[in-house]
């Protein structure tokens, strides 16, 4: 795969109540990731980008809200997120790699 397009796939990790749970509980990191990236991208951009083992992982369309403003209504934008589920005894630490 192409060592550009790998640093396109993953746009970022998702922070929230769920995903600290998922992290605790069973060993994923949640990343927002690109529309058009598949499994296996993401797994590979996983395991070159932060040299882990990635057992599976799955994925799912955010679909954007619909929100009121000052001119009407707009819309937020839709965007995939992906549940990557680690090998044991592996683990990303997203604090140390963000320096």
């Amino acid at each position: 795969m192409n060592q550009e397009r790998l640093y396109k796939i993953i746009l970022g990790p998702v922070v929230s109540e769920k995903s600290a749970a998922a992290g605790e509980s069973a060993n994923q990191v949640v990343f927002k990731v690109n529309p058009t990236a598949n499994k296996l991208e993401i797994k590979a951009a996983v395991q070159s980008l932060f040299g882990t083992k990635v057992e599976s992982v799955s994925v799912l369309n955010v679909k954007g809200k619909t929100k009121r403003t000052r001119y009407g209504l707009g819309k937020r934008s839709d965007w995939k997120k992906a549940y990557v589920r680690l090998a044991q005894g592996q683990e990303i630490d997203l604090a140390a790699s963000a320096e």
